[in-house]
């Protein structure tokens, strides 16, 4: 995992390499620092030659002033190093998030995918930017540091060294347990974004039906395990700290007392005393920096296991290598013995056959969870069939590349999303990069432009999240002057008009009419009314497709849609199918 996360650096080969350099000479320059201070104790001192003195001051005073410019390229291009690297994983991710089918989203929680986008990513830059660097300079500075103090003392050195072991012990130990404490808080704070964005995004249930409570009783449980997570990551961090502080502190006061020691008995000089204490207080920067990537490591490379999880889920609909980019359609649909069930269900569609020619409107009507939508999900290829074929003007859409087909296909849904933004950035979804024309055109069509010249700011008019700020109506209109501008040959209208009033009804119909002129139309439909005048009517249930032909032929028929037509218009009780 860790070469795989080195790979990330490749494309600031030059920026890793300005500020691993000036880290290295900012840690030689710590190095130089007692020895200039040894020798003027032990050598100008008792001379009396204070020029000299003054002279050695003003050079260590330049190193410092060199060291304070080296620092601050390290820390910001350093950091800017970290945040790079952070910035092109959440683009990668984003974009690998893109490809996943439906299947992934029904199974994943919105607040937690958005967590492994954010949180998660939060340590890594800071990891990618001390890991290596403040790795290798730990490593140097103590083999350095302890060179000069053995050459100084061996000793006293070596008295020193004793801590080491002890503190690489505390290191190993301790880093295991904050890994996994790492993993834990990353896990729960994911759960509290998924309640979070769930309960945000239903705020109108919640209060329509007087659940704040419920919802709040809810986020407190996940709010105490996020906490209860983080305070026993805490707890291995505070007591790793303490350790080490303990035993860092330890060392000095023995170097202290054996150094005093050894300089009453005539075997180290006083410079030689205070630049080794100052050697022991840079070998102990090292361990704090140890200390401090005891502490983001683990954290970091949690994060970075969730990442590379979700970047190693592979999309279950995806292109073929020798897929091609398919032209403008006619719209010639063919299932060919199409069967397709859910992951974890039954067979929703079981050995489906259906035609529907080139600019015919046909109507599917019939049960809930007969299969009407499953049957139009699949002809954009948002979930990938488990037998037979789907063929658009004979070419297999599993030979056509997934963004030239859905590039050709419209969708109205009743469940309209807008984004949010104005009215103009939701039309021109549809097709970027449109004319002001082209979208007045759109908004035409759709009948919305009696509603944009009544609004003051018109187009560009703020809708609010998901277009609350507009009645149903008008977010249905939007929806379909989108559509218009798309301009698709094949057209799905998804009950796009059932949770309508009547008169907002016939208005969207009449854009609907217009919309589905001359391009081939699938109608999903409960109210019979506004699909008698498809070119076909056909009646899917559990059983399949059950009943296919005009609502004349169907209705003399006196099969299953007429039962469904007597039960809607001629005033009867009986339960109508939804």
């Amino acid at each position: 995992m860790i070469r795989r996360f080195l790979t990330f650096y490749k494309p600031y080969k030059k920026l890793f390499m300005l500020d691993f350099s000036c880290a290295i000479v900012v840690a030689l320059l710590e190095l130089a620092f007692p020895m200039g201070v040894r020798w003027m104790i032990d050598t100008l001192l008792p001379t009396g030659e204070w020029g000299k003195v003054t002279w050695v001051c003003a050079s260590l005073l330049a190193l410092y002033l060199l060291s304070m410019g080296l620092q601050f390229v390290v820390s910001y291009w350093g950091h800017m190093l970290g945040i790079n690297i952070e910035t092109d994983m959440r683009r990668k991710l984003y974009e690998h998030v893109q490809k996943l089918s439906f299947r992934f989203f029904d199974n994943t929680k919105t607040g937690q995918i958005m967590s492994r986008m954010t949180n998660d990513l939060f340590d890594l830059g800071e990891m990618a930017h001390h890991g290596p660097e403040d790795l290798f300079i730990a490593l140097m500075t103590l083999v350095g540091v302890f060179g000069i103090m053995f050459m100084v003392n061996w000793e006293l050195a070596l008295i020193t060294f004793i801590v080491v072991p002890f503190l690489a012990w505390i290191i190993v130990y301790f880093n295991q347990k904050l890994n996994n404490a790492a993993t834990q808080m990353f896990v729960q704070i994911a759960e509290v974004n998924a309640r979070v964005e769930d309960s945000i995004s239903g705020i109108r249930v919640v209060k329509s039906f007087g659940n704040e409570s419920f919802e709040l009783g809810r986020f407190t449980e996940q709010n105490r395990g996020f906490r209860l997570a983080k305070l026993r990551s805490y707890f291995t961090i505070s007591f790793t700290s303490a350790s080490i502080y303990m035993l860092t502190r330890f060392i000095t006061v023995v170097v202290l007392v054996f150094g005093a020691w050894f300089a009453y008995q005539g075997k180290l000089s006083y410079g030689a005393l205070v630049g080794f204490l100052l050697y022991v207080n840079i070998f102990l920067k090292p361990i704090e920096k140890i200390n401090a990537l005891l502490e983001l490591y683990p954290r970091g490379m949690a994060g970075f296991a969730r990442y590379c999880e979700l970047m190693d889920t592979e999309p279950d609909v995806k292109d073929a290598p020798d897929a091609i980019v398919a032209s403008r359609l006619r719209g010639d649909i063919a299932f060919e013995r199409v069967t397709f069930g859910y992951e974890n269900h039954s067979h929703v569609l079981k050995g489906v056959d259906l035609r529907v020619r080139a600019g015919e409107t046909v109507a599917l009507v019939g049960p809930s969870g007969a299969g009407k939508s499953t049957l139009c999900s699949l002809i954009p290829r948002f979930y990938e069939i488990d037998d037979g074929s789907i063929t658009i003007d004979g070419i297999d859409i599993r030979h056509m590349t997934q963004h030239s087909l859905r590039s050709q296909i419209g969708i109205v849904q009743q469940d309209v999303f807008l984004f949010n933004g104005t009215i103009r950035e939701n039309i021109v979804y549809g097709r970027l990069g449109s004319t002001e024309e082209e979208i007045w055109d759109a908004a035409r069509k759709a009948s919305l432009e009696q509603m944009l010249k009544a609004l003051p700011e018109g187009l560009d008019t703020f809708i609010g999240e998901r277009g609350l700020k507009l009645s149903g109506g008008q977010r249905q209109r939007l929806s379909i002057a989108r559509i218009f501008l798309k301009n698709p040959p094949i057209l799905i209208l998804d009950e796009a008009t059932s949770a309508l009033d009547t008169e907002t009804e016939s208005l969207i119909q009449q854009a609907l009419e217009e919309l589905s002129h001359n391009r081939t139309t699938l109608i999903i439909a409960h109210r019979l009314a506004t699909i008698r005048h498809a070119d076909r009517i056909i009646v899917v249930t559990e059983e399949g497709i059950e009943e296919d032909g005009t609502h004349e032929e169907l209705i003399v028929a006196g099969g299953a849609y007429a039962r469904l037509h007597g039960a809607q218009f001629a005033g009867t009780t009986v339960p109508l199918p939804v």
